[in-house]
């Protein structure tokens, strides 16, 4: 009787430990990818108001939120040199303003180590233990190419920001020639131009001069996000021209005249390298036709059967 009792009592006992884990569990989960904002004090008011922010944006932050900023804490002191090039990548490539350098790159670390998994099952079902070897290569090699990958997102965005830059700035002289002022100016340019990046970042920059900022604070912000030489020279130029008392329009129009300018230099940079560039390709595409003509003829020649 007895050993009826306790065969039937620990398999009760292991069900009930058993659903107990279960639920404890989804209970963990459940409170990681909620996205109810955290409580916060005075002190740290504005560092959880980003993360609350963060939370809501990043299904991988809310998932992993503690794993992400351990590793920013080890980010921020092994990549301190690199953490200001990445913080400007990420403003220019148009990423939220709520990440900082060192979450982006534990990002992008959390993912490497996500597609680990399937890297290292299938470098170890082809080559057994060495694919070990190669499945660590692999993944430290998936980390460098997204983290190229934000700074090909911020020279592209860049790239399209100098390409409409010039139709912004004529639309804005046109408007303050015809009689509005540089506010609803602005206003109508950033609507007419809201679905590109050059238009979300001059209303950003109309967003700051609503707030409060000065014209030339808000120029300077400009300025620091599109760490560019082009877009630098000119937003520099438009703030020295209206500290000298430059009519903004005539400034306007001479910046876009440059900026014209500089484009066209660009594509005739660009046309003439194209020959030197093509020079390797050309070189190859002759020898290799050139083994096709003659090849025929080398190996009959060599079997000799040239003469047959």
């Amino acid at each position: 009787m007895n050993l009826a009792v306790t065969a039937l009592t620990i398999p009760l006992l292991a069900s009930a430990l058993l659903g107990a884990a279960v639920f404890v569990f989804a209970g963990v989960v459940a409170r990681a990818l909620a996205t109810e904002d955290q409580e916060q004090d005075d002190e740290w008011r504005y560092d959880v108001s980003r993360i609350n922010e963060l939370r809501k944006i990043s299904f991988l932050y809310r998932a992993f939120q503690p794993l992400m900023q351990s590793l920013a804490a080890i980010n921020r002191r092994a990549f301190r040199d690199q953490l200001p090039e990445i913080n400007r990548q990420i403003l220019a490539a148009g990423h939220s303003r709520y990440w900082t350098a060192e979450e982006w790159l534990a990002k992008i670390e959390l993912q490497a180590l996500i597609w680990a998994f399937p890297i290292f099952y299938l470098c170890i079902e082809m080559m057994g233990p060495p694919g070990v070897v190669l499945g660590g290569v692999l993944t430290i090699v998936a980390a460098v190419l997204m983290r190229r990958r934000l700074a090909r997102q911020a020279d592209y965005r860049l790239f399209l920001i100098k390409l409409r830059l010039p139709y912004l700035l004529d639309l804005l002289t046109l408007l303050m020639e015809a009689g509005s002022t540089f506010l609803s100016a602005l206003r109508e340019a950033c609507h007419e131009f809201r679905d590109h990046p050059v238009g979300v970042e001059f209303g950003r920059v109309l967003a700051e001069m609503n707030m409060g900022k000065s014209r030339t604070a808000a120029l300077e912000s400009l300025k620091q996000r599109l760490t560019d030489d082009e877009i630098t020279s000119i937003v520099g130029a438009i703030i020295q021209g209206e500290q000298l008392g430059t009519p903004l329009a005539i400034l306007f129009r001479t910046q876009a005249d440059f900026m014209r300018i500089k484009r066209t230099q660009r594509a005739e940079t660009i046309a003439g390298e194209a020959g030197v560039k093509m020079l390797a390709p050309a070189v190859l595409i002759m020898a290799a036709t050139v083994i096709v003509i003659l090849g025929p003829f080398v190996l009959a020649f060599m079997t000799g059967d040239f003469l047959g």
